[in-house]
């Protein structure tokens, strides 16, 4: 099997283990003040700074705990926020995202997971494998991904909003999913995030969550 890559898009390096399950947060456009993204993106030049000094060998654990306090830090904020863009509350718009998720799911990834709020989707997948050869399986890359979900749904969605431009923030939000207990605690924080946003009482009574299995 091919080597574990670190590959770098923006801000932090993006780190996708063969096989791996992956939780990524992808965000409306603009759906965040510029002040905002600026210190947070400032925090995450910090972190990615710091491992220069350190050997290659010793880059992955800080890498992985760097990106979990980032995706912690950029996910409260959009669950703070009230301003701004909240499209993903219109049903039909909604219904366009889910609809879209449940599509790759066999073809992209095996979905596990997903909530969609009013200014952000989470989602739970494993990506499957694009090709084979005699190296080793090859799965399909999270950016890979992101860019069919996202272009595709922008696409649709400006249509019914009658306007152009971009709909989706260029940079999502990943992490790699270490083992069962983790998933099981990430599945329950997707799954909780309408409650702990105060839209909801109860998992049950949000419309735009899915899960694969029964808790």
């Amino acid at each position: 099997m091919p080597e574990e890559k670190i590959f770098y898009r923006r801000h932090l390096p993006h780190f996708q283990p063969p096989g791996a399950i992956l939780f990524v947060t992808f965000r409306l456009y603009n759906s965040l003040p510029s002040d905002v993204i600026e210190r947070l993106i400032q925090e995450s030049e910090a972190l990615e700074r710091s491992f220069v000094s350190m050997e290659p060998s010793q880059h992955l654990p800080h890498i992985l705990e760097a990106k979990k306090k980032m995706f912690a830090k950029w996910d409260a904020v959009l669950d703070q926020l009230r301003p701004g863009p909240r499209w993903l509350e219109n049903d039909e718009i909604a219904q366009i995202v889910a609809d879209a998720l449940h599509y790759l799911d066999g073809k992209k990834y095996e979905l596990i997971a997903y909530c969609i709020m009013p200014n952000h989707v989470h989602v739970v997948f494993k990506p499957l494998i694009k090709t084979q050869d005699e190296q080793g399986e090859y799965y399909y890359p999270v950016y890979e991904i992101m860019r069919s979900l996202k272009g595709f749904t922008a696409w649709k969605i400006n249509r019914i909003l009658n306007q152009k431009g971009a709909f989706w923030q260029e940079e999502s939000y990943d992490h790699v999913v270490r083992d069962e207990s983790e998933l099981q605690r990430i599945v329950e924080y997707v799954l909780m995030n309408p409650v702990k946003a105060g839209l909801v009482e109860s998992p049950e009574m949000w419309k735009w969550s899915y899960y694969k299995f029964t808790l």
